[in-house]
């Protein structure tokens, strides 16, 4: 972990300056600024870059915990529900993040552009590589940060960012793509890799999260067999199909309860759940409450001053 560097120093003080204020939008940046510590909270985190500028973070998929801070990046490669909690943050040293969500499409065009594109994909007569991890967390290289600057700077130069942008988002995606987690990130781009055919499930479930589903139609979707599903899913996530969907149901339910637009019964019902007493069950071993009593208390920590939250 690099804590200390002329670009994560200026990006400090750029995101201290920009996040949480109105001004001109550069698609996909997202800038985060936490002043505390909070509870744990959950959340479906969507393909994303994020570099941590000072404090920490834990992220929490399946069976894995990422511990990330000042210094390093996260990739997250498809769209995944994870538990996480600012473990550094403070008034007078705030959680300061910046996130730039990563597009497939933008991913492709790379690929090809460099002629990387066929890299470990089926059919090029090489040994096609291990299904990645949805997540990683490594150390951010100085050439990675100083573009993530530029990037930053654009929010005070409103008239540069619509030509500049695209290219700065090119820079990020080739130190990325050739950085230590580039096999991932190559994978996002990649019509046929086993991560796009493993994140073709998971959005399916998460589309259908009230409805019964069966592993073999998810093998099907996927174009594998049901045991090689099973192995890849289970490295992608670090969960089974059925633990991935019962976590769907669970936040969405939470949601649910949240907003105040169901009760507790409802809100299981809504989800897929025919049991009451097995959603309670469930939803108590997932938040460590009853259902009813973290409703109540989500809703009074939504109002709470001071507090900015940003999954990632």
């Amino acid at each position: 972990m690099v804590e200390s560097s002329v670009p994560l120093e200026e990006l400090r003080a750029l995101i201290a300056r920009y996040a949480g204020r109105p001004g001109p939008v550069v698609d996909g940046l997202l800038l985060t600024m936490a002043d505390r510590p909070a509870p744990p909270s959950s959340g479906v985190a969507e393909p994303v870059l994020a570099v941590v500028a000072q404090g920490a973070k834990r992220l929490m998929l399946g069976d894995r915990t990422y511990d990330y801070g000042a210094g390093q990046y996260l990739v997250v490669s498809v769209g995944l529900p994870v538990t996480g909690h600012y473990t550094q943050a403070a008034p007078d040293r705030p959680f300061l993040g910046f996130g730039l969500t990563l597009r497939p499409a933008a991913i492709a065009s790379l690929l090809l552009e460099s002629g990387s594109a066929g890299a470990g994909a089926a059919g090029d007569g090489r040994r096609r590589p291990r299904t990645p991890p949805g997540m990683a967390v490594s150390d951010a290289p100085e050439d990675l940060v100083d573009a993530v600057v530029r990037m930053v700077r654009l929010l005070g130069r409103p008239a540069d960012a619509p030509v500049l942008a695209p290219l700065i988002e090119k820079e990020i995606l080739w130190r990325l793509v050739t950085g230590e987690q580039g096999a991932m990130v190559r994978q996002i781009g990649l019509a046929d890799s086993r991560l796009s055919h493993i994140g073709r499930a998971l959005r399916w479930i998460r589309e259908h999260h009230a409805d019964l589903i069966r592993v073999e139609d998810l093998a099907r979707m996927s174009g594998m067999s049901t045991s090689a599903f099973h192995r890849h899913f289970r490295a992608v996530t670090a969960m089974t199909p059925i633990q991935f969907q019962k976590r769907i149901r669970l936040q969405e339910a939470r949601l649910l309860l949240m907003s105040g637009s169901k009760d507790v019964a409802a809100a299981g019902f809504a989800v897929g759940y025919d049991s009451a007493s097995q959603f309670s069950r469930e939803y108590r071993r997932r938040f460590g409450v009853p259902p009813g009593q973290d409703a109540a208390r989500l809703r009074l920590h939504a109002g709470a001053p001071g507090r900015t939250t940003h999954p990632l």
